[in-house]
């Protein structure tokens, strides 16, 4: 088993789901760039995020900045917020009498998206908690920031799946060193990388591409 130090990071599953060339970028060739987008996420992490913030209200425990670890997955992570929910059965919690049912809550900017990037990390959250606490967690929620509303997850074995071997190709990409090339795609304009990306590159014959940019053409 690989120790803790060498697992990869939780939140690198939804850039790898959105893009796996990305995923590369960022977390084996250690390239970063941010945009509007990037920092609207990083400032919105910063407002979520409290470490050792743990608050009650009735029966609802709410921990802000929880780290959490799967070993079933290999990643390590922090969830913004974990809801301890008081319950018949549950884990045990120090400080607190009874059961205690953790549900995480994933903040997210913009609104609901097609695509499962966001679900498949909160989805590999629960499973670490689980692991952490010895519980079967069924459902979880992402807070979107525009819509302002939270939407459940069912957190079915077919999602869990696709997280476990999305999970495992990743582990397999970093262990290769393996930074996959990409057609260009939509969604690369909004992408923060996309100077050092180049996915028009791989779309085109490499041989007229750089002949082409030696003439000062448009590439």
């Amino acid at each position: 088993m690989k120790s803790e130090d060498e697992y990869l990071l939780m939140s690198g599953i939804q850039h790898f789901c959105f893009c796996r060339r990305q995923w590369a970028l960022i977390h084996i060739e250690q390239c970063w760039d941010d945009n509007a987008l990037t920092t609207e996420g990083i400032l919105l992490h910063e407002r979520v995020h409290d470490e050792c913030s743990i608050e009650r209200r009735g029966d609802i425990i709410n921990e802000r900045g929880l780290k959490v670890v799967s070993h079933q997955l290999r990643l390590v992570g922090q969830c913004d917020c974990v809801e301890f929910h008081k319950a018949e059965e549950g884990a045990t919690l120090n400080g607190y009498e009874g059961a205690w049912q953790p549900v995480p809550i994933e903040y997210k900017r913009g609104s609901s998206k097609e695509n499962p990037a966001d679900r498949f990390q909160l989805c590999a959250e629960a499973i670490a908690l689980e692991e952490m606490f010895s519980v079967y967690i069924p459902i979880a929620y992402l807070f979107y920031e525009k819509t302002r509303r939270r939407e459940e997850v069912l957190l079915s074995e077919d999602l869990r799946k696709q997280v476990l071997a999305m999970a495992g190709e990743m582990q397999e990409y970093y262990i290769r060193g393996y930074t996959p090339k990409v057609a260009p795609k939509k969604h690369c304009k909004s992408c923060s990388l996309i100077d050092s990306c180049k996915p028009e590159i791989y779309d085109k014959d490499a041989s007229s591409y750089i002949d082409r940019f030696i003439r000062g053409e448009n590439a």
